[in-house]
């Protein structure tokens, strides 16, 4: 129970990544305050988490209007307590490449993507320098902002500029004794999300939009170590980045992918003959 006692806000609670995320927090006996547009996502991530013996609460936020994110933070004070942990989670992603994507949806994805973990890192740590913590900020990255793709340049380029901002954050309020970090997952195995969705009763869309590419990899074709990392995987590495094992762990990039980045571009794992062992 390492978070006992610890409040912690997860935005974008849906039942994929972030859901896993949270169910994790939860686990450690934090107490956990589900943030989504989706008002269906927000409190099925509460119930779930409540029927599993923990403590939550159900908050419907945009995560680009300041009003709305002081609005959540004043009730997680008012209800929770102060806020320990912040999971900046909330995105949105239209798969379309350069040359179809519109400015109004490249605009959109980096709104949701960077203002909202700009507005809820800014009024979150102000919350924490108000009432002395000395919290922990992660912001859910990918393996997109590593790398170049196809197809997704608003998304990637949105996570890009995550990166760098976590580590200007991390600069700014390191004198606070408040860490930022950031937690890099990779093409996730969808069995987790699937089911999770299934058991809230809510939909979700998962997978790439449009045909299969000939020249894309699908399945855990590609991961160095065999398979696709999982949600429960991700929530490990963000329980490490808030409790105290990571203490002296500011302005890191945590990348949570089975290896994707760091293979080089020649290697095909799942594809190459292998000696007998």
């Amino acid at each position: 129970m390492r978070l006992r006692g610890k409040v912690a806000l997860v935005t974008g609670s849906g039942p994929n990544i972030n859901g896993g995320i949270a169910y994790g927090l939860s686990d450690e006996d934090a107490r956990l305050v589900c943030v989504d547009k989706r008002a269906d996502y927000a409190e099925a991530c509460a119930r779930a988490i409540r029927n599993r013996g923990g403590e939550a609460l159900a908050i419907v936020c945009d995560v680009t209007r300041e009003d709305e994110v002081r609005s959540a933070i004043e009730r997680t004070t008012a209800e929770f307590g102060p806020i320990d942990i912040l999971v900046n989670g909330a995105v949105l992603q239209i798969r379309k490449g350069l040359l179809e994507v519109s400015a109004d949806e490249f605009r959109a994805q980096l709104d949701i993507g960077l203002t909202g973990a700009f507005l809820f890192t800014k009024h979150v740590a102000a919350s924490m320098i108000e009432h002395g913590r000395r919290g922990a900020i992660v912001n859910i990255g990918s393996t997109e902002a590593h790398q170049g793709n196809i197809g997704n340049i608003a998304y990637g380029t949105a996570k890009a500029g995550l990166l760098h901002f976590t580590k200007c954050a991390a600069m700014e309020l390191a004198e606070h004794g408040i860490r930022v970090n950031s937690l890099s997952p990779t093409g996730t195995n969808p069995a987790e999300g699937l089911e999770r969705a299934a058991d809230w009763g809510v939909t979700w869309e998962q997978g790439l939009s449009g045909p299969p590419r000939a020249d894309m990899t699908f399945g855990d074709q590609g991961v160095p170590l065999g398979k696709r990392p999982s949600a429960f995987h991700y929530a490990k590495g963000v329980l490490f980045l808030v409790t105290e094992e990571s203490e002296m762990v500011t302005g890191f990039d945590l990348r949570v992918d089975g290896g994707v980045v760091s293979r080089y571009w020649r290697w095909n794992p799942g594809t190459e003959i292998r000696p007998a062992k």
